[in-house]
């Protein structure tokens, strides 16, 4: 599978033999010590994704437009930014389209394992949700049990001339002796 990956965005090289090794020497990933790359010259859809990415919250913050007046002017150029970030988004996504096309063609099988996988993880979510609904649907129950509880008790009072004068007497709280 990381040999049908190589090459995957426009200007990448296949990894190979012929690949330039890190500054860090061979085997070692280059990636923080390595010369800073190029944008212009290898330029890839994740690149791309990034900048258009970066371009947008730039266009938001940019001083330009926090001390720019006119509103139109600076609607459109953030337009454009998001414009841009949706395509390269879009592209990216056709392209992980295509290669899982690929994939579900050479490999059938591996993709049902994956389609299975996840209705197995997607099964679990749905019983852990069923059991906190029923945690609660509980919890609610008991609570109005009680307040049956609670109404059932002043219906057995005794009824008599006395029995309003007992029922308020009854929810009063104690009184305090001052110390």
């Amino acid at each position: 599978m990381a040999s049908s990956m190589g090459g995957m965005f426009p200007g990448q090289q296949p990894p190979g033999p012929h690949a330039p090794t890190a500054p860090g020497g061979p085997g070692q990933p280059g990636l923080l010590t390595g010369p800073p790359v190029n944008r212009a010259t290898n330029n890839t859809l994740v690149d791309e994704l990034e900048a258009s990415f970066e371009a947008c919250f730039a266009s938001l913050v940019s001083q330009d437009y926090v001390n720019g007046t006119d509103q139109e002017e600076i609607r459109t150029g953030v337009d454009q930014c998001i414009q841009k970030f949706l395509d390269v988004a879009r592209q990216t996504e056709c392209f992980f389209l295509q290669k899982r096309l690929q994939l579900s063609v050479q490999k059938p099988e591996q993709v049902e394992k994956e389609d299975a996988s996840e209705l197995k993880n997607e099964l679990q979510r749905k019983e852990m949700l069923i059991q906190k609904h029923l945690t609660k649907i509980h919890h609610w129950q008991q609570v109005l049990e009680d307040i049956n509880v609670q109404h059932k008790k002043p219906t057995e009072l005794p009824q008599g001339p006395l029995a309003f004068l007992e029922q308020a007497s009854a929810s009063l709280p104690a009184p305090v002796k001052p110390n």
